[in-house]
């Protein structure tokens, strides 16, 4: 019988898929639907529950379904959650980022993804589903940058299938190796905290950097706006003209 660390219980994929019962892949799917789909989803174990949703697809057969079925259902919420990420960022991600030019919902946040996205394609839409967080903001970045649509949804589609099916699928082949089955069920709360540790301290970085720079940037601004402003002369006194003696 595996024992795991169970250090995040409200996290750890067991605890979920065990609690969901029959529903099980209806709650992993809702799951993975809000960390591709809504603001707050980068609180959701992702990459972990798909890892564990395969394994035990292999093992006990939790879902009751062939790893196919398994696989396929993640994938297509994985594709709903980035399209509604997507549309939550073309309609209402200037509202939600409001303009401002620092922090983690801020416009340089959109430029700086959007530079991303224009400099590696669709390489970027697709590698943004293997990192936590990024996988978050990623679709409402490019829907704020008003990307294509039709190009964004193509990838993805592309991405959703290669992260949810791929990630689900590999869970399950690890299942042919017990030691390693064995390690993953054991430790994945502790593999879930290196992985957001990974992505978060870099996300801090960028964020406190970015602050940074725009502080200093409405310093110069200020300073510069100071300067130009031409100085204000003050009006000289008007003087009482001399009387002139009377003929």
């Amino acid at each position: 019988m595996i024992h795991h660390a169970g250090l995040i219980p409200w996290l750890d994929p067991h605890t979920i898929i065990d609690s969901a019962g029959p529903w099980a892949l209806l709650v992993v799917c809702g799951i993975v639907f809000a960390e591709t789909g809504l603001l707050i989803g980068f609180l959701f174990p992702g990459d972990t529950l798909l890892i564990i949703s395969g394994l035990l697809t292999h093992t006990s057969h939790v879902f009751g379904l062939d790893i196919w079925w398994v696989a396929l259902a993640i994938a297509f919420a994985a594709f709903i959650g980035g399209e509604v990420g997507y549309l939550i960022g073309h309609k209402a991600g200037p509202r939600i980022f409001e303009r401002k030019e620092s922090g983690l919902f801020s416009m340089e946040n959109v430029r700086r993804t959007n530079a991303f996205f224009e400099r590696f394609g669709a390489l970027a839409i697709i590698v943004a589903r293997f990192v936590p967080i990024v996988r978050t903001f990623a679709p409402v970045a490019a829907g704020v940058g008003h990307m294509s649509y039709r190009k964004y949804s193509l990838y993805n589609a592309l991405g959703a299938l290669l992260w949810g099916a791929g990630v689900t699928y590999f869970g399950y082949l690890i299942g042919y190796i017990p030691p390693v089955a064995n390690f993953v069920s054991s430790y994945i709360d502790i593999i879930l905290i290196g992985a957001v540790l990974i992505t978060l301290v870099p996300t801090l970085f960028h964020y406190f950097q970015s602050s940074r720079k725009a502080k200093r940037k409405a310093a110069v601004e200020g300073t510069a706006g100071d300067a130009a402003a031409p100085p204000t002369i003050e009006p000289e006194p008007s003087r009482p003209e001399p009387s002139r003696p009377e003929a």
